[in-house]
């Protein structure tokens, strides 16, 4: 029972993923669709893995899938439509689950499950990488800074070019309406407050968009006031058809493309405490996160239910991957 089971091991950051979880000597297998078999093989061959192969539209074939499994990381997205049927399972089989979603539903599902998780004594953590655990050490860090926080601004910064799968997913999850969450609830705001943030370069002008840090930070820190924006540098959304797009960007691309984070946080009294956080690539450090995530969940990291990365592991989680720095304003 000290397995990781990676389904979707053949995605673009799944596939790098895969990688650094051989690379840190866990005991690994790869799972995805019948249609993936050979590509599957191929790389359980050259890191020493083995090979599951199951579809999640039978619950019972999914729950006999994770047998022997202690970790499951789900890289297959759209998570919409793997998120649920996985958690589910994995608390029927006794499975702590992980994934990298930035899909709001997701964080949603796994509030929904949480009771469950909990009598199960499983774990779930979606946004194990990504947007979601350098915005939560980010929020978390600065948290500590302030004396009575009422209010977390926070935005990212993307750049560089999207994988097909990020594409395919951010085509069919676009969210129908902008949210922040005002006093703990999530209500509608206008996708036109745009407004500046310095990610350390001078300001630039980022726009709200919804995203899971509405549900996560606050689940995490308990601030009832959260908004959430994104500074999106020219060329990262595709505009040419998308099954036309490559696997995802070079080695080289993603050395020149830096991600970073801004945030705000206002106490009760107005004043304002500011920190940023500068990081390699997202596609980077997310698959260094999640196997890192994985590594220590294996090692025994584990709280049952809902967690978030920062509430799991601490606020300096970010920090341990890679290159990644938080610096206070």
């Amino acid at each position: 029972m000290n397995t990781l089971m990676i389904y979707g091991a053949v995605g673009y950051t799944g596939g790098m993923a895969a990688e650094h979880a051989a690379s840190a000597g866990l005991n690994l297998v790869l799972a995805g669709r019948e249609q993936n078999r050979a590509r599957l093989e191929a790389l359980a061959g050259r890191l020493g893995a083995s090979v599951r192969i199951f579809l999640l539209d039978d619950p019972d074939a999914v729950v006999a899938s994770l047998a022997g499994i202690f970790v499951l990381l789900n890289a297959a997205g759209p998570f919409a439509n793997t998120a649920e049927p996985l958690m589910s399972a994995a608390i029927r089989a006794g499975v702590h689950y992980l994934d990298f979603s930035a899909e709001l539903d997701t964080y949603r599902e796994a509030l929904a499950l949480d009771g469950q998780a909990r009598a199960a004594g499983v774990m779930l953590l979606p946004g194990s990488g990504g947007s979601v655990a350098m915005l939560g050490s980010l929020a978390g860090h600065a948290i500590a800074r302030a004396k009575n926080a009422r209010k977390i601004s926070i935005a990212l910064q993307v750049t560089g070019a999207m994988s097909r799968g990020s594409a395919i997913s951010a085509s069919q999850n676009i969210a129908p309406e902008t949210l922040q969450l005002v006093d703990g609830e999530r209500v509608t705001r206008s996708p036109e407050e745009v407004r500046d943030f310095d990610f350390g370069s001078g300001p630039q002008s980022s726009f709200p968009v919804t995203l899971p840090d509405l549900v996560t930070i606050h689940h995490a820190i308990g601030v009832p006031n959260i908004e959430t924006f994104v500074h999106v540098t020219a060329g990262a959304f595709p505009t040419e058809d998308l099954k036309d797009l490559p696997n995802g960007p070079s080695v080289e691309e993603r050395e020149a493309s830096r991600y970073r984070a801004a945030v705000e946080v206002t106490d009760a009294d107005g004043t304002i405490v500011r920190s940023v956080l500068d990081t390699v690539n997202g596609y980077t450090f997310t698959s260094l996160a999640a196997a890192e995530a994985a590594r220590r969940v294996l090692a025994g990291e584990v709280q049952p239910g809902f967690q978030t990365p920062a509430g799991l592991f601490g606020n300096g989680f970010a920090e341990t991957i890679a290159d990644t720095r938080i610096t206070d304003l």
